[in-house]
Protein backbone atom coordinates (compact mmCIF):
# COMPACT_ATOMS: atom_id res chain seq x y z
CA UNK A 1 0.00 0.00 0.00
CA UNK A 2 1.09 3.59 -0.53
CA UNK A 3 2.62 6.04 1.91
CA UNK A 4 0.26 7.43 4.53
CA UNK A 5 0.24 11.23 4.55
CA UNK A 6 -3.24 12.45 5.47
CA UNK A 7 -4.37 11.35 8.94
CA UNK A 8 -7.65 12.05 10.72
CA UNK A 9 -7.87 11.57 14.48
CA UNK A 10 -11.07 11.24 16.51
CA UNK A 11 -10.98 11.83 20.27
CA UNK A 12 -7.85 13.99 20.20
CA UNK A 13 -8.66 16.01 23.32
CA UNK A 14 -8.70 13.18 25.87
CA UNK A 15 -6.01 11.92 28.26
CA UNK A 16 -4.67 9.58 25.58
CA UNK A 17 -5.81 11.46 22.49
CA UNK A 18 -3.74 14.52 23.44
CA UNK A 19 -0.35 12.73 23.53
CA UNK A 20 -1.21 10.77 20.37
CA UNK A 21 -2.03 14.03 18.57
CA UNK A 22 1.22 15.53 19.88
CA UNK A 23 3.22 12.55 18.57
CA UNK A 24 1.61 12.89 15.14
CA UNK A 25 2.41 16.62 15.04
CA UNK A 26 5.96 16.23 16.33
CA UNK A 27 6.74 13.57 13.73
CA UNK A 28 6.35 16.17 10.93
CA UNK A 29 5.23 13.32 8.68
CA UNK A 30 1.51 13.90 8.32
CA UNK A 31 -1.17 16.39 7.39
CA UNK A 32 -3.53 16.08 10.34
CA UNK A 33 -7.28 16.57 10.60
CA UNK A 34 -8.97 16.51 14.01
CA UNK A 35 -12.57 15.32 14.15
CA UNK A 36 -14.55 16.73 17.04
CA UNK A 37 -18.19 16.89 18.05
CA UNK A 38 -20.23 19.96 17.17
CA UNK A 39 -20.81 20.73 20.85
CA UNK A 40 -17.18 20.31 21.88
CA UNK A 41 -15.30 23.29 23.33
CA UNK A 42 -11.89 21.61 23.05
CA UNK A 43 -9.08 23.65 21.50
CA UNK A 44 -6.34 22.25 19.28
CA UNK A 45 -2.99 23.43 17.88
CA UNK A 46 -3.24 25.78 14.91
CA UNK A 47 -1.13 23.39 12.82
CA UNK A 48 -4.04 20.95 12.45
CA UNK A 49 -7.32 21.24 10.57
CA UNK A 50 -10.38 20.86 12.80
CA UNK A 51 -13.69 19.53 11.47
CA UNK A 52 -16.85 19.29 13.55
CA UNK A 53 -18.84 16.13 12.85
CA UNK A 54 -21.89 14.15 13.86
CA UNK A 55 -20.48 10.78 14.89
CA UNK A 56 -23.84 9.11 14.31
CA UNK A 57 -23.96 10.14 10.63
CA UNK A 58 -22.00 8.09 8.08
CA UNK A 59 -22.72 10.80 5.49
CA UNK A 60 -21.32 13.55 7.72
CA UNK A 61 -18.26 11.50 8.61
CA UNK A 62 -17.64 10.52 4.99
CA UNK A 63 -17.57 14.19 3.97
CA UNK A 64 -14.95 14.84 6.68
CA UNK A 65 -12.84 11.81 5.70
CA UNK A 66 -12.59 12.54 1.99
CA UNK A 67 -8.94 12.21 0.86
CA UNK A 68 -7.79 10.81 4.23
CA UNK A 69 -5.28 7.94 4.16
CA UNK A 70 -5.73 6.85 7.78
CA UNK A 71 -8.08 7.28 10.72
CA UNK A 72 -6.92 7.03 14.33
CA UNK A 73 -9.76 6.52 16.80
CA UNK A 74 -9.11 7.50 20.40
CA UNK A 75 -12.77 7.72 21.33
CA UNK A 76 -13.47 6.87 24.95
CA UNK A 77 -15.03 3.64 26.18
CA UNK A 78 -18.32 5.52 26.62
CA UNK A 79 -18.32 6.31 22.89
CA UNK A 80 -17.36 2.94 21.45
CA UNK A 81 -20.55 2.77 19.38
CA UNK A 82 -19.40 5.88 17.50
CA UNK A 83 -16.60 3.83 15.95
CA UNK A 84 -19.04 1.75 13.90
CA UNK A 85 -20.23 4.59 11.59
CA UNK A 86 -16.64 5.90 11.61
CA UNK A 87 -15.46 2.57 10.20
CA UNK A 88 -18.18 2.51 7.53
CA UNK A 89 -17.43 6.10 6.53
CA UNK A 90 -13.72 5.21 6.28
CA UNK A 91 -14.49 2.35 3.91
CA UNK A 92 -16.83 4.51 1.83
CA UNK A 93 -14.17 7.19 1.29
CA UNK A 94 -11.21 4.92 0.57
CA UNK A 95 -9.33 5.23 3.87
CA UNK A 96 -6.39 2.81 3.76
CA UNK A 97 -5.76 2.24 7.48
CA UNK A 98 -7.96 2.36 10.57
CA UNK A 99 -6.49 2.26 14.08
CA UNK A 100 -9.32 1.54 16.55
CA UNK A 101 -9.56 2.72 20.11
CA UNK A 102 -8.10 -0.35 21.83
CA UNK A 103 -4.89 0.83 23.53
CA UNK A 104 -5.40 -1.64 26.36
CA UNK A 105 -4.45 -5.00 27.82
CA UNK A 106 -4.46 -8.09 25.62
CA UNK A 107 -8.23 -8.09 25.13
CA UNK A 108 -7.85 -10.91 22.60
CA UNK A 109 -6.58 -13.28 25.28
CA UNK A 110 -9.28 -15.97 25.69
CA UNK A 111 -9.68 -15.27 29.41
CA UNK A 112 -9.52 -11.48 29.10
CA UNK A 113 -12.07 -11.58 26.27
CA UNK A 114 -14.68 -12.91 28.72
CA UNK A 115 -14.51 -9.71 30.80
CA UNK A 116 -17.46 -7.43 29.95
CA UNK A 117 -15.34 -4.27 29.97
CA UNK A 118 -13.56 -5.51 26.82
CA UNK A 119 -16.60 -6.79 24.91
CA UNK A 120 -17.07 -3.55 22.95
CA UNK A 121 -13.40 -3.46 21.94
CA UNK A 122 -13.55 -7.04 20.72
CA UNK A 123 -16.77 -6.34 18.83
CA UNK A 124 -15.05 -3.50 16.99
CA UNK A 125 -12.01 -5.71 16.32
CA UNK A 126 -14.17 -8.48 14.84
CA UNK A 127 -15.98 -5.94 12.65
CA UNK A 128 -12.65 -4.61 11.36
CA UNK A 129 -11.48 -8.13 10.50
CA UNK A 130 -14.67 -8.82 8.56
CA UNK A 131 -14.77 -5.48 6.75
CA UNK A 132 -11.08 -5.75 5.79
CA UNK A 133 -11.76 -9.17 4.22
CA UNK A 134 -14.68 -7.71 2.29
CA UNK A 135 -12.78 -4.58 1.24
CA UNK A 136 -9.12 -5.41 0.47
CA UNK A 137 -8.19 -1.73 0.10
CA UNK A 138 -9.27 -1.12 3.71
CA UNK A 139 -6.89 -2.30 6.45
CA UNK A 140 -6.58 -1.97 10.20
CA UNK A 141 -4.03 -2.17 13.01
CA UNK A 142 -4.91 -2.67 16.67
CA UNK A 143 -2.45 -1.46 19.30
CA UNK A 144 -2.26 -3.20 22.68
CA UNK A 145 0.01 -1.60 25.23
CA UNK A 146 -1.06 -2.73 28.69
CA UNK A 147 -2.04 -0.26 31.41
CA UNK A 148 -0.81 3.32 31.13
CA UNK A 149 2.36 3.50 33.23
CA UNK A 150 2.36 7.19 34.15
CA UNK A 151 -1.42 7.39 34.67
CA UNK A 152 -1.52 4.16 36.71
CA UNK A 153 1.25 5.31 39.05
CA UNK A 154 -0.30 8.73 39.54
CA UNK A 155 -3.79 7.40 40.27
CA UNK A 156 -2.81 4.38 42.35
CA UNK A 157 -3.82 1.59 39.99
CA UNK A 158 -0.54 -0.30 40.41
CA UNK A 159 0.02 0.60 44.04
CA UNK A 160 -1.19 3.12 46.59
CA UNK A 161 1.73 5.53 46.79
CA UNK A 162 0.03 8.51 48.39
CA UNK A 163 -0.97 8.43 52.08
CA UNK A 164 -4.46 9.44 53.12
CA UNK A 165 -4.57 12.75 54.93
CA UNK A 166 -3.30 12.32 58.49
CA UNK A 167 -2.40 8.65 58.02
CA UNK A 168 1.05 7.40 59.00
CA UNK A 169 0.75 4.07 57.18
CA UNK A 170 -0.14 3.59 53.52
CA UNK A 171 -2.38 0.58 52.96
CA UNK A 172 -2.03 -0.80 49.44
CA UNK A 173 -3.51 -3.85 47.71
CA UNK A 174 -1.28 -6.55 46.25
CA UNK A 175 -3.33 -8.42 43.66
CA UNK A 176 -2.99 -12.21 43.77
CA UNK A 177 0.24 -11.82 45.74
CA UNK A 178 1.74 -8.96 43.74
CA UNK A 179 4.33 -11.12 41.95
CA UNK A 180 2.68 -11.41 38.53
CA UNK A 181 4.76 -9.67 35.80
CA UNK A 182 2.84 -7.30 33.55
CA UNK A 183 3.57 -5.08 30.55
CA UNK A 184 2.99 -1.35 30.81
CA UNK A 185 3.49 1.73 28.59
CA UNK A 186 3.48 5.50 29.05
CA UNK A 187 1.07 7.69 27.14
CA UNK A 188 4.01 9.13 25.20
CA UNK A 189 5.09 5.67 24.07
CA UNK A 190 1.58 4.88 22.85
CA UNK A 191 1.69 8.02 20.73
CA UNK A 192 5.02 6.86 19.29
CA UNK A 193 3.46 3.47 18.54
CA UNK A 194 0.72 5.12 16.48
CA UNK A 195 3.32 7.01 14.45
CA UNK A 196 5.32 3.80 14.01
CA UNK A 197 2.28 1.93 12.68
CA UNK A 198 1.51 4.67 10.15
CA UNK A 199 5.13 4.71 9.00
CA UNK A 200 5.12 0.94 8.41
CA UNK A 201 1.72 0.18 6.85
CA UNK A 202 2.72 -3.08 5.17
CA UNK A 203 4.37 -4.65 8.22
CA UNK A 204 1.44 -3.72 10.47
CA UNK A 205 -1.38 -4.52 8.05
CA UNK A 206 -4.50 -6.27 9.43
CA UNK A 207 -3.02 -7.38 12.73
CA UNK A 208 -2.47 -6.55 16.37
CA UNK A 209 0.79 -4.93 17.40
CA UNK A 210 2.01 -5.19 20.98
CA UNK A 211 4.17 -2.57 22.63
CA UNK A 212 5.42 -1.86 26.14
CA UNK A 213 7.98 0.28 27.90
CA UNK A 214 8.83 -2.42 30.40
CA UNK A 215 7.67 -5.43 32.40
CA UNK A 216 7.40 -5.13 36.17
CA UNK A 217 5.47 -6.40 39.21
CA UNK A 218 3.63 -4.74 42.05
CA UNK A 219 6.22 -5.97 44.56
CA UNK A 220 9.02 -4.48 42.48
CA UNK A 221 7.25 -1.10 42.43
CA UNK A 222 6.71 -1.35 46.19
CA UNK A 223 10.40 -2.15 46.80
CA UNK A 224 11.43 0.87 44.72
CA UNK A 225 8.97 3.13 46.58
CA UNK A 226 10.31 1.98 49.93
CA UNK A 227 13.87 2.71 48.84
CA UNK A 228 12.97 6.14 47.47
CA UNK A 229 10.85 7.14 50.49
CA UNK A 230 12.24 5.30 53.56
CA UNK A 231 10.31 7.66 55.83
CA UNK A 232 6.99 6.19 54.65
CA UNK A 233 5.48 2.92 55.82
CA UNK A 234 3.45 0.70 53.52
CA UNK A 235 1.03 -1.97 54.68
CA UNK A 236 0.43 -4.37 51.75
CA UNK A 237 -2.83 -6.33 51.82
CA UNK A 238 -3.42 -9.33 49.55
CA UNK A 239 -6.49 -8.93 47.33
CA UNK A 240 -7.98 -11.61 45.09
CA UNK A 241 -8.63 -10.54 41.48
CA UNK A 242 -11.19 -13.35 41.27
CA UNK A 243 -13.16 -11.68 44.05
CA UNK A 244 -12.73 -8.32 42.33
CA UNK A 245 -14.09 -9.72 39.08
CA UNK A 246 -17.13 -11.10 40.93
CA UNK A 247 -17.76 -7.70 42.50
CA UNK A 248 -17.40 -5.98 39.11
CA UNK A 249 -19.88 -8.39 37.51
CA UNK A 250 -22.30 -7.62 40.34
CA UNK A 251 -21.86 -3.89 39.64
CA UNK A 252 -22.61 -4.41 35.96
CA UNK A 253 -25.66 -6.51 36.80
CA UNK A 254 -26.95 -3.55 38.80
CA UNK A 255 -26.37 -1.18 35.89
CA UNK A 256 -23.20 0.42 37.23
CA UNK A 257 -20.67 0.76 34.39
CA UNK A 258 -18.39 3.59 35.50
CA UNK A 259 -14.62 3.34 36.05
CA UNK A 260 -14.92 2.45 39.73
CA UNK A 261 -17.38 -0.35 38.92
CA UNK A 262 -15.01 -1.69 36.23
CA UNK A 263 -11.75 -1.73 38.22
CA UNK A 264 -12.09 -5.41 39.05
CA UNK A 265 -12.11 -6.31 35.36
CA UNK A 266 -9.04 -4.19 34.65
CA UNK A 267 -7.14 -5.71 37.58
CA UNK A 268 -8.07 -9.21 36.45
CA UNK A 269 -6.74 -8.59 32.94
CA UNK A 270 -3.43 -7.18 34.19
CA UNK A 271 -2.56 -9.09 37.36
CA UNK A 272 -4.27 -12.49 37.14
CA UNK A 273 -2.57 -15.66 35.95
CA UNK A 274 -3.32 -16.63 32.37
CA UNK A 275 -4.84 -13.31 31.30
CA UNK A 276 -1.87 -12.14 29.24
CA UNK A 277 -0.78 -9.26 31.44
CA UNK A 278 2.81 -9.84 30.37
CA UNK A 279 3.06 -9.76 26.59
CA UNK A 280 4.82 -12.81 25.15
CA UNK A 281 6.19 -10.76 22.28
CA UNK A 282 6.30 -7.09 21.43
CA UNK A 283 6.73 -5.05 18.25
CA UNK A 284 8.91 -2.36 19.81
CA UNK A 285 11.79 -2.89 17.40
CA UNK A 286 9.52 -2.72 14.35
CA UNK A 287 7.93 0.49 15.62
CA UNK A 288 11.23 2.11 16.65
CA UNK A 289 10.45 2.14 20.38
CA UNK A 290 13.26 1.23 22.82
CA UNK A 291 12.34 -0.73 25.92
CA UNK A 292 12.99 1.12 29.17
CA UNK A 293 15.17 0.32 32.18
CA UNK A 294 14.51 -0.02 35.90
CA UNK A 295 15.97 3.45 36.27
CA UNK A 296 13.21 4.79 34.02
CA UNK A 297 10.55 3.17 36.22
CA UNK A 298 12.25 4.51 39.33
CA UNK A 299 12.14 8.05 37.90
CA UNK A 300 8.39 7.73 37.33
CA UNK A 301 7.81 6.46 40.87
CA UNK A 302 10.02 9.19 42.31
CA UNK A 303 8.01 11.88 40.52
CA UNK A 304 4.72 10.58 41.95
CA UNK A 305 6.16 10.34 45.45
CA UNK A 306 7.54 13.88 45.22
CA UNK A 307 4.10 15.18 44.30
CA UNK A 308 2.46 13.44 47.24
CA UNK A 309 4.75 14.60 50.04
Amino acid sequence: MGVIRNVAIAGASGDLGTPILRALIDSNLFSITVLTRHESSAEFPTSVRVLRVDYTSITDLAAALTDQDAVVSVLTSNAMEAQLPLIEASIATGVKRFIPSEFCADCGNPKTATLPVYHCKNTVHELLQRRARENPQFTYTSIRNGPFLDWSLAFGFFLTLKPEQGAETITTPLYDGGDRPFSTSTLTTIGQAVVGVLQRPEETKNRVVFVHDLVTTQRKILAMAREIAPDRTWNPVDVSTEDMEAAARDNYAKGNFDLQASVGFFCRSVFAEGYGGEFERVDNQLLGIPEKSDEYLEEKIRAVLANSS
